[in-house]
């Protein structure tokens, strides 16, 4: 079946759920209430990737295309918009944002790229507009921190070198260990925070995201310490009963 068949049928799906006949849970939705959905399974969707799983990532792709085609007809069905209208606003703001590739402009560089990606993206909102203003509120603190240094940096703010920010980062440290040392503990979250939001930024430039090398390293965790519950039960162990040095020699042993 073909991409275009294959949208029409999940299409004529919503349609008959939302229909005389469908379902009545889908029909007391509205475009806010299935938001925690879109968040949850765009989640499971990321997981999948991660974890290189093509399989699950078809499956969740599928729910999230669901979501965002339901979400679509809500919309229409109250005269907002529809679908074409969305798709094909994408489909001109990338073409707007890509002169490069469907226009004559030449750039040099992926930096280059990506400041003239923000100028236009400048150009599209009104004076009153100002750079962060389209940085999602709801973003996780780490991703959000990234976003920032990304964006500060296509303006052209940020550290002329890597070693700067290097050094930078290096400042940051001895300012929570003061804080630290004094005892002011909302101090010592300040800089803690400082720390964490300069090491994010030497990692971007690095080509690193630190949500994604987190997430890496969470799971990464996660699979070595349940392995270590398994040796501990074949021990006839508990691992909340061992001592530091036992979980520490099968910390050791799983790696």
């Amino acid at each position: 079946m073909s991409n275009s068949n294959s949208l029409e049928k999940l299409k004529t799906v919503i349609s008959t759920l939302l229909g005389p006949d469908g379902c009545p849970w889908d029909k007391d939705q509205t475009p806010r209430s299935l938001c925690d959905y879109v968040i949850e399974e765009s989640f499971e969707l990321v997981e999948a990737i991660r974890a290189d799983d093509s399989e699950e990532a078809m499956e969740e792709l599928g729910d999230v295309m669901f979501l965002l085609l339901f979400i679509a007809e809500l919309y229409e069905k109250k005269g907002s918009f529809k679908l074409a209208d969305a798709l094909d606003s994408s489909s001109a703001k990338m073409i707007r944002r890509h002169p490069h590739v469907f226009a004559d402009t030449k750039v040099e560089n992926q930096e280059e790229l990506l400041k003239n990606w923000e100028k236009i993206k400048r150009s599209e909102k009104d004076d009153s507009k100002k750079t962060f203003d389209s940085l999602p509120k709801g973003l996780p603190p780490l991703l959000k921190a990234y976003r920032i240094n990304s964006k500060a940096a296509r303006t052209g703010f940020t550290f002329e070198s890597d070693e700067q920010c290097a050094e930078q980062l290096e400042s940051e440290w001895k300012e929570w260990n003061s804080a630290l040392e004094s005892g002011d503990a909302a101090k010592s979250e300040e800089e803690f925070g400082d720390y964490l939001f300069a090491l994010v930024e030497l990692g971007r430039r690095k080509g690193i995201k630190a949500n994604s090398a987190l997430d890496i390293t969470n799971n990464k965790f996660l699979k070595r310490f349940s392995k270590m519950e398994d040796i501990a039960k074949e021990q006839k162990k508990d691992v909340s009963e061992m001592e530091l040095s036992e979980l520490n020699e099968l910390w050791n042993k799983v790696k």
